[in-house]
């Protein structure tokens, strides 16, 4: 059985995570929490396979003599001749490039929904401030005086 390196399964994997992406990136500008967590759930699916295929990857550079990481990657790639296995891991890196960044604007996208959070949740505590918003007995508490004639 001969070891051969292909980019193809891994190319369909990160297609399928940019098409992912972008769900997510839609999903996070509509606020729809519950698509979001259904992506969630599809992107670390997704992520595990990739993961699955780079160390196949992997095995199959060390049973060709390379080391077992991107660096053996790397030497693999240099001593290949043809020009189509480097147009394949060109034209692979453009994709993951391309993924790399939607998720660093999904994550500019999160951060600012926690951010926009946080400031209500401010805005919220400073309303009731003087007091809690709930009791020792998890009711809500209101700013009312109290039997004991104590504010709340």
């Amino acid at each position: 059985m001969s070891t051969s390196i292909s980019f193809e399964q891994d190319s369909q994997l990160v297609n399928q995570l940019i098409v992912l992406l972008s769900r997510e990136q839609a999903s996070l500008v509509r606020a729809n929490m519950d698509e979001i967590e259904q992506i969630l759930d599809e992107k670390a699916h997704l992520l595990s396979e990739l993961g699955s295929t780079v160390q196949k990857r992997h095995d199959a550079l060390v049973k060709l003599g390379f080391e077992g990481s991107e660096k053996g990657m790397a030497d693999w790639l240099v001593a290949q001749k043809t020009a189509a296995v480097q147009q394949s891991w060109m034209q692979f890196h453009k994709m993951l490039v391309q993924a790399q960044e939607m998720n660093r604007v999904n994550g500019v996208l999160i951060n600012k929904h926690f951010s926009r959070n946080e400031q209500f949740l401010n805005a919220l505590h400073a309303h009731h401030s003087p007091g809690q918003m709930y009791g020792a007995n998890g009711q809500a508490t209101t700013q009312s005086y109290l039997r004991s004639g104590l504010q709340a």
